[in-house]
């Protein structure tokens, strides 16, 4: 099917046109490589045109500003020895060994060894890389965030019911009424003061739903110095990303 065209000058922004049953206004959201709009059901062809000339400039405004964040975002083109992957807020080099085992093995020393199997074919050998590195990556992630957890949360009473490691689009985390916290696996790419910063606002939701003073007030009993950390949080939402992208 088709995407519709918004033309602007010598603009041209495709977008994914989507109907709600609970939508009771229009819904314009940029992100890197997709513009969505969603309506209500009983949106007409000149509601959603008015709608799309109104926020015109805005949408301009997303689209190259998401651009740029893609342009900016990390790219590995082959997981080969020499290629740099992101790992808590730096860029770090990958090596990567000839095995005699069957499987791929990530170790971490200032840098991240990779074992692969000498008789990996080389059609296959970067997909079994990222496979078993992202594996990796999240395993780690639960191990930090479980001691987080241990440090943080059951001094202050805050035990959440399961933590779950998911790969959000759009958020770093959220904590449920069932008291379930949700974290983006992306944080393991951020620096580790930061990825705390993340466990523990999601832990002091348990207390406070909201973003109110009460709730910054825990936070800050916890982690003085937040605001620093949310601060490398919102400039470097580019950086926590791996992209791999073929070769020209």
């Amino acid at each position: 099917m088709t995407m519709p065209i918004l033309t602007i000058g010598d603009t041209e922004i495709p977008y994914d046109l989507k109907r709600s049953d609970v939508a009771t206004r229009a819904r314009l959201t940029v992100t890197p490589g997709r513009v969505e709009v969603v309506v209500p059901m009983t949106a007409s062809d000149d509601d959603i045109a008015a709608v799309l000339h109104r926020r015109r400039g805005w949408l301009i405004e997303q689209t190259r500003r998401m651009k740029e964040l893609s342009a900016k975002t990390n790219t590995v083109r082959r997981f080969v020895s020499g290629a740099k992957v992101p790992y808590r807020g730096r860029l770090m080099r990958l090596r990567v060994e000839q095995t005699d085992g069957t499987l791929v093995k990530v170790t971490y020393k200032n840098g991240f060894i990779i074992g692969c199997p000498r008789t990996t074919s080389d059609e296959s050998r970067d997909d079994l890389i990222e496979s078993a590195f992202r594996l990796w990556l999240r395993k780690r992630l639960r191990e930090d965030v479980a001691e987080m957890i241990r440090r943080h949360g059951e001094p202050n009473g805050l035990k959440p019911r399961r933590i779950e490691v998911k790969d959000q689009k759009h958020i770093w985390g959220s904590c449920g009424q069932d008291r379930v916290v949700n974290l983006n696996w992306h944080l393991i790419f951020a620096p580790k003061t930061v990825l705390e910063y993340a466990v523990v606002h999601e832990l002091c939701h348990l207390r406070h739903r909201n973003h109110d003073t009460g709730f910054w007030g825990l936070v800050g009993s916890i982690l003085p110095d937040w605001e620093s950390r949310k601060a490398w949080l919102d400039r470097n939402e580019h950086f926590l990303n791996l992209r791999r992208v073929e070769p020209e």
